[in-house]
């Protein structure tokens, strides 16, 4: 690319997110990656890093028109329903190019025990009553409606320590990052005596070994569902966001140099 660099804002939190900023990166993008900030310890990603909310919608767009990138990619988690509507709506009302990457569901295989369930508090109410832990991969911040769950020991894990003691009188936090693999499962798994797994359906590869642990010892796993995903265009892979972006750069400088120009 020649001239000034064109700009773009990742709306990140995900593999996904560090993916594509890599990617708009080397083409020689403007990249400015968006976190929430809710995770204290994370990656840094290629290009400039923008850490905490907007302020909704009116904020995100107020940071559109005065920053004025050239298109939005929202690599946010699958889960972050009001991010994304909040991008949606923004980058309708400022006129600005926006696709999703969202990465394909998790399905069950052969032999998978999965129950379903609509949110987090239908998660906790799901949980089998069992003599070993259940393992919660919920994150920190949606933990309260387990905390009711007293007749079932709950193994923790997340990314940060929580801000203030959990009220359970058997939970057992376990401070750990992902990508996680299958053997490392199977240790976790067989340490603890894990009888059960409560997860949200965010696919991908970096999550997905605790599935296969759970399904080899045939143990029940409550899969919470995603959200409804605003209407829009998606990519399914980072490569595809980048190149969609590319695409954007192109047709800007044809329309700059007017027809029938070489």
């Amino acid at each position: 690319m020649t001239g000034a660099a064109p700009s773009a804002l990742v709306l990140g939190g995900s593999s996904e997110g560090f993916a594509v900023a890599a990617r708009l990166h080397a083409l020689g993008f403007d990249v400015v990656t968006s976190f929430a900030g809710r995770t204290e310890r994370r990656r840094t990603p290629e290009g400039r890093t923008r850490v905490g909310g907007f302020g909704g919608v009116e904020g995100l767009a107020a940071y559109l028109m005065t920053e004025r990138p050239l298109c939005v990619i929202d690599a946010t988690h699958p889960f972050a329903a009001r991010m994304k509507a909040n991008a949606a709506e923004a980058c309708r009302r400022t006129g600005t190019p926006l696709t999703h990457v969202e990465r394909p569901a998790w399905t069950p295989r052969p032999g998978d025990d999965w129950r379903p369930a609509a949110d987090v508090a239908e998660a906790a109410a799901l949980i089998p009553a069992t003599d070993g832990p259940c393992l919660v991969t919920v994150g920190r911040q949606e933990l309260a409606p387990f905390a009711t769950r007293t007749d079932v020991a709950l193994l923790l894990r997340m990314i940060d320590p929580l801000e203030a003691p959990f009220p359970h009188p058997r939970a057992t936090i376990v401070l750990d990052r992902g990508p996680f693999g299958l053997d490392a499962e199977r240790r976790l798994f067989d340490a603890h005596g894990v009888a059960s797994v409560v997860a949200k359906n965010s696919g991908g590869d970096a999550a997905r070994a605790k599935l296969d642990a759970a399904r080899e010892r045939g143990l029940p796993v409550v899969m919470i569902g995603r959200p409804p995903r605003p209407a829009g265009q998606t990519v399914p892979t980072p490569d595809a966001a980048a190149a969609w972006a590319a695409r954007l750069v192109a047709e800007r400088g044809a329309r700059l140099r007017g027809p029938g120009a070489p």
